[in-house]
């Protein structure tokens, strides 16, 4: 038998910070920013990519329930094409940040940078398998775009969102050479690019 995974709790105004779809060809990229509570611990905290589905759902009902306080927030995709999707992720950061219910004494941020931010914070590499905060905000990032995906599917089955999540896989190129790009779609991304190029040519 395994011994359960300890990740580092930190004190109450402890906030971690993570995002999710900095990688796919369309949707938004979000992020999410959790304080949680130390006398509420959560069990089974952990890197989101890490864990089934329906784990991450249990668990994002649970950190909803029980965190000190919690923030969802987004980028566009017509912020992604403009600004690049490393300054588009930073600023759905700080919004994540910025919109919680109370003032963090310091953000810890998955990765190796954080946002320009007035916040004192650091980066944590690998910061999701070691933080409880940001194991948390990474499920909560997770979940929520997941969910945008599943409803961009309903309004653009064709091109298998559901399924993929927006990700560049064989069956999401397929539909894009296909179909062309949606609104959704980040069209400085270059698998987008080459496809509404080659509409163009017929």
């Amino acid at each position: 038998m395994t011994s359960p995974i300890v990740l580092h709790v930190g004190p109450l105004g402890l906030c971690g910070v993570d995002e999710a779809g900095r990688g796919p060809l369309a949707g938004p990229v979000m992020a999410a920013a959790v304080m949680l509570d130390p006398e509420r611990p959560i069990p089974g905290l952990r890197d989101s990519k890490k864990l089934s589905a329906s784990k991450r759902e249990q668990l994002a009902d649970a950190i909803r329930l029980h965190a000190a306080a919690w923030c969802v927030a987004e980028a566009s995709v017509a912020e992604i094409d403009q600004l690049n999707i490393l300054q588009a992720t930073m600023l759905a950061m700080q919004r994540a940040v910025a919109g919680l219910a109370r003032t963090p004494d310091d953000v810890w941020v998955d990765g190796n940078r954080c946002p320009n931010w007035s916040w004192r914070s650091q980066a944590v590499v690998k910061g999701d398998d070691k933080v409880a905060a940001i194991a948390a905000a990474s499920i909560l990032a997770k979940t929520a775009r997941d969910h945008f995906m599943q409803q961009l599917h309903a309004e653009f089955p064709a091109y298998g969102f559901a399924q993929h999540m927006g990700y560049g896989t064989a069956v999401h190129l397929a539909a894009l050479k296909t179909h062309g790009a949606c609104p959704h779609h980040r069209r400085s991304f270059g698998p987008v690019k080459l496809a509404l190029d080659q509409a163009s040519l017929f």
